[in-house]
């Protein structure tokens, strides 16, 4: 199934979501190794690259996702767990999707605040904003502090999941796997 529906996610948001879980570690790997080369080097100029493109990547996916969840329903939780338990899940998923937008657009106002160019697999977006330098740095520190805090977060995400699954022994993590389908 592509779609959603009570018993599980469709193939379409299961992609989208195990996708997004690929390019979020690969997003983050560029970063934590680009320190490997010295600055000004080819290599390390092609991970900040790969950073740029698939950040923007997890933004117009994360788009994608956003509609696709205002569009079908979310799978049905068996048994159903308390409702402070289904708020906090809530809350943990719109900080989630706050993440993927969010950071994705800082960078891309980060660049464009440094009058950079904005590479996108071969191609190049528009700035967002006009050259601004005094606007760099604090785009460029909220970026980073968001993304530090992004560690904790994905890392509550999957033990979360972990433990509906081995704890709870619910369908939180079974909606989203493949073999659902």
């Amino acid at each position: 199934m592509i779609r959603n529906s009570e018993q599980g996610y469709g193939l379409a948001s299961a992609t989208l979501h195990w996708l997004t879980l690929i390019l979020i570690i690969a997003v983050y790997s560029t970063m934590e190794f680009r320190g490997v080369f010295p600055k000004g080097s080819v290599e390390r100029d092609l991970m900040k690259q790969w950073h740029f493109m698939l950040g923007l990547g997890i933004f117009f996916i994360a788009l994608g996702r956003v509609l696709l969840r205002l569009l079908w329903p979310t799978p049905r939780i068996v048994p159903t767990p308390p409702a402070w338990m289904e708020k906090l899940a809530h809350l943990a998923h719109l900080a989630l999707y706050a993440l993927i937008i969010l950071l994705p657009l800082l960078g891309w106002l980060t660049l464009s605040a440094a009058g950079k160019p904005i590479p996108f697999f071969g191609g190049e977006l528009p700035p967002l904003i006009a050259p601004n330098p005094g606007l760099r740095g604090p785009i460029k520190e909220t970026h980073e502090l968001i993304a530090n805090l992004g560690y904790a977060l994905i890392a509550l995400h999957g033990a979360a999941a972990l433990y509906h699954h081995h704890i709870l022994k619910d369908t939180t993590l079974t909606n989203m796997l493949p073999h659902k389908r």
